[in-house]
């Protein structure tokens, strides 16, 4: 089976912006809206459930986006919409995830950072997607590579808080 480079490059256009928008969002509103989507909750480990850096403004944005990107790349909006609640579904359980293991907020996991916000949204969309078991390594090996290479260009550019 060959992997269907349209489709990948198609999904890798839907990943960058479900998780470039809320950067951009912040870079436009600055800390304007920026309500935590957990509320400032903490779980009886003393942690934050998601944390500050998770906010409703990054979530509307990244749904808002992503739905436009899929209208403008001839997919359904909804698949759009639905793919970024996936995206930052995943976003979420590793920042869930990290706090739990006392990882501070907007800290650094290697891989475990990208994994869950690529692989959720291709995995459950696959098939309206056209995606192949291979397609979907391939994705979520390429937007791994992006993140690590592309992630210090903004971050020198000033987009980025973080080099990471």
């Amino acid at each position: 089976m060959s992997p269907c480079f349209p489709c990948i490059f198609i999904t890798l256009i839907l990943l960058v912006s479900a998780n470039g928008a809320p950067i951009l969002a912040r870079k436009l509103l600055r800390y304007r809206y920026a309500f935590p989507v957990d509320c400032g909750f903490n779980l009886r480990d003393g942690r934050p459930l998601f944390g500050n850096a998770k906010t409703w403004r990054g979530l509307l944005a990244s749904i808002c986006l992503t739905t436009v990107m899929a209208w403008l790349l001839d997919l359904a909006p909804f698949l759009g919409g639905m793919f970024a609640m996936l995206s930052m579904t995943g976003d979420l359980l590793a920042s869930y995830c990290k706090r739990r293991l006392g990882k501070v907020e907007s800290s650094r996991a290697r891989g475990f950072d990208t994994l869950p916000e690529s692989l959720l949204p291709v995995w459950v969309l696959k098939g309206s997607l056209a995606l192949s078991g291979l397609d979907i390594i391939l994705i979520v090996g390429l937007f791994f590579l992006m993140e690590e290479f592309v992630s210090p260009l903004l971050y020198k550019w000033h987009i980025r808080l973080r080099p990471y």
